[in-house]
């Protein structure tokens, strides 16, 4: 199948490579184009045979299956400016979490899926969050897994846990970056080691976590057990962690729905839908 993008922004460019680099989509049957085509016309520097061209209804023309990689609130205009050029057998694929995927059936009249990726599938690791929609045939369903598979492991999630799981899926990168940033911060503001050293050691730390989690070797119970000692001084840093760290992830996902309860309500303004309660 041919595959498009309509929008090549930090995501955008993200599936683009990890598609290309895991061999799932040869460059040639990649067509891409950006608002400031200069963004897309980079990606083409770095992959000549990609194809790129200058508006939204060329994209979809040439292409099967469509990923939508616009900011919510310029989803619902830009499916009004292709609609025409849609016909049943292609598919419209929205990376945006507040959206749904009948409020994408409401509009066009084309099969659907919601892909929520993760800036970790540009290692060809980590989730994918999909939801199919009704329109959406064996087919299409069985070609966007095969996709997925080649960069990341899909998993399918229902509308009411749509926020944690991309809260987990997609922002967890971001926010457990911030919390080893301040890890490294705090070595270096408490101790003699360089920043250059705290990173390197933070981060090979984190990698090696992450493949005995891979590996199945330990859980994330069983690693804190295997580590802290009773006694020892693991320990005592669990016991700091547990005394300061209070309701901090709990606020997190409270502000994340709060905020994500503010883009659903703007959106369904858009498709003329009640906010629900």
């Amino acid at each position: 199948m041919n595959i498009g993008f309509i929008g090549t922004g930090n995501m955008g460019k993200i599936l683009i490579e990890a598609f290309v680099e895991s061999l799932a989509v040869p460059p040639s049957r990649l067509t891409i184009t950006n608002r400031t085509i200069e963004k897309a016309l980079e990606i083409k520097n770095s992959l000549p045979d990609i194809n790129v061209v200058t508006t939204n209804e060329e994209v979809v023309k040439v292409s099967d299956i469509i990923f939508i990689c616009v900011k919510p609130l310029e989803i619902h205009p830009l499916l009004h400016q292709i609609t025409s050029t849609l016909t049943s057998n292609k598919c419209i694929v929205s990376i945006t979490s507040p959206i749904s995927v009948e409020q994408l059936e409401s509009v066009v009249n084309c099969q659907v899926a919601r892909i929520i990726p993760s800036i970790t599938n540009r290692a060809l690791s980590g989730v994918s969050l999909f939801t199919f929609g009704s329109s959406c045939s064996s087919k299409v369903r069985d070609y966007l897994e095969f996709l997925f598979e080649q960069l990341s492991t899909p998993v399918h999630i229902k509308n009411e846990i749509t926020r944690v799981a991309s809260d987990i899926v997609s922002c967890g990168p971001a926010f457990f970056s911030y919390l080893l940033q301040k890890f490294v911060n705090a070595a270096t503001t408490e101790t003699q080691i360089s920043e250059e050293q705290a990173t390197l050691l933070a981060s090979e730390m984190i990698i090696g976590m992450g493949k005995l989690l891979e590996k199945e070797i330990f859980t994330l119970p069983t690693l804190q057990e295997k580590v802290c000692v009773k006694g020892g001084v693991t320990g005592e840093g669990i016991k700091a962690m547990e005394e300061n760290i209070g309701e901090l992830f709990e606020e997190l996902y409270r502000s994340t729905h709060r905020k994500y309860a503010e883009d659903i309500c703007e959106v369904n303004k858009q498709f003329n839908e009640t906010p629900s309660r």
